[in-house]
């Protein structure tokens, strides 16, 4: 058994679910086969536990390595600031600094708070807005963490969030009274939200989406629910996690005309280093002082630091544009190796999030099948590529032929009429499911 699978076993037996973060299971993966931990990374490039090395064309930690792992101009900041003291009694002005370019980027939003992580960012935003409204309905669509306000939704009906990434989420420890104060709208059904907002809108006291995720926007869809949020002075906010930084040097709301009230942004914004921000209107914001919203942690240097120097370099550098030139190439791999060999799938996401599926009696099986075959020739790969600005065009050229490969061998084992029985173990996971 490799190092990796021989730790992970461990793991499980010492840390529930295995793993901190459910989209970083081996079972999500390759299960029995995935490397599952690391020793060494740069670039886009990985080496795990028994010194082998990969080529990453999945997730790039899950989305928040931007510029691509230990990028030397953020290393060398965070350096700077260890050495001068990460944490004291005293505030960081990085605080400050990064208050003003994230603001500068955003001209509607004019004050910032800071967490470390996306979901408890997007749990402060929701925290700020009701304490604005004094209302406690929260309408939402999307994916929004893991945080009580938003699994209640699943308390009314255990399917509420499947249609929003993650099916099968367990609301189990969150309070029973929460139920009813979630209600989930789906992407770009405008006569969906309006009956739903129509039902709510005297109780509600924030509306929550993502900007964009799989599917572009509909101008009518973005334009009534900015127009009920501000018929009734509800709070809109747009989460960023995902999809800021990605397509222009800033949240992706300023590239579809959509004027929120707060914004959240984390992954990208620090290269990897812990770092979140809620941005947003005075009027609103200011409401957060009239809350408790306080931890030790927000406080510390690396996070800010780290985030001024991941945006200035993604601005110099133009990186949305590479990141979007970059996806695009992916898709293109992946639509005309598919028809090479007659396979169907189904492409979708924004360029730099781009992801695809089989179209077949048991995708599950095809999509091990394909992270098993690329793992074989080196890549970790799965049905999904989140570009990033170390991506380069030998880096795609090899993916390519892996690809190439990987497909001819998908289309031999689906004319055998068993493609089961080519699996190295067992199928990977779908969503949320308890590990034993």
């Amino acid at each position: 058994m490799e190092k990796g699978q021989e730790l992970y076993n461990k793991a499980k037996t010492l840390i529930p679910g295995g793993t901190q973060l459910l989209s970083k299971r081996p079972e999500m993966f390759l299960p029995e086969r995935w490397p599952s931990y690391y020793k060494k990374a740069k670039g886009c490039e990985i080496w795990d536990l028994d010194g082998k090395k990969y080529i990453d064309m999945s997730y790039m930690g899950i989305g928040s390595c931007i510029l691509g792992y230990a990028d030397r101009d953020i290393n060398d900041a965070v350096k700077r600031c260890i050495d001068s003291g990460s944490m004291n009694t005293l505030n960081v002005p990085e605080e400050v600094e990064l208050a003003e370019l994230l603001i500068n980027l955003h001209p509607w939003a004019e004050m910032t708070r800071y967490v470390r992580t996306g979901g408890e960012a997007m749990s402060v935003a929701v925290r700020i807005a009701r304490a604005y409204s004094r209302k406690d309905k929260v309408l939402f669509c999307g994916y929004h963490g893991w945080h009580d306000w938003y699994l209640s939704a699943n308390l009314m009906s255990k399917k509420s969030l499947n249609g929003h990434l993650l099916p099968g989420l367990n609301p189990l420890g969150v309070p029973d009274n929460l139920s009813g104060l979630t209600i989930p709208f789906e992407y770009n059904d405008t006569e969906g939200f309006l009956r739903i907002f129509e039902k709510h809108k005297n109780e509600t006291g924030a509306i929550v989406l993502e900007t964009i995720r799989n599917y572009e926007p509909e101008k009518e869809f973005l334009f009534a629910v900015r127009k009920s949020a501000f018929k009734k002075n509800i709070p809109l906010i747009a989460d960023e996690i995902t999809s800021g930084f990605r397509l222009t040097s800033g949240g992706a709301h300023l590239i579809y005309g959509l004027e929120p009230d707060i914004a959240v942004f984390a992954k990208g914004i620090s290269n990897g280093f812990p770092m979140a921000a809620v941005i947003g209107k005075k009027k609103v914001m200011q409401s957060a002082q009239d809350s408790f919203i306080s931890s030790t942690y927000w406080t510390e240097k690396i996070g800010p630091v780290a985030a001024i120097a991941t945006i200035k370099k993604i601005i110099y550098n133009d990186v949305p544009k590479h990141l979007i030139e970059t996806g695009r190439k992916v898709k293109k791999i992946w639509k005309s190796t598919a028809g090479k060999f007659r396979l169907d799938i189904q492409i979708s996401g924004i360029d730099p999030l781009g992801h695809f599926s089989f179209i077949c009696k048991e995708p599950l099986v095809y999509k091990t099948l394909f992270t098993q075959k690329m793992l074989e020739q080196g890549f970790l790969a799965a049905t999904a590529f989140y570009s990033s600005y170390s991506h380069k065009s030998h880096h795609i050229k090899s993916y390519a032929a892996a690809c190439n490969k990987a497909f001819a061998f998908i289309k031999r084992v689906s004319e055998s009429g068993n493609p089961k029985r080519f699996l190295k173990g067992p199928v990977c996971h779908s969503g949320f499911k308890r590990l034993n």
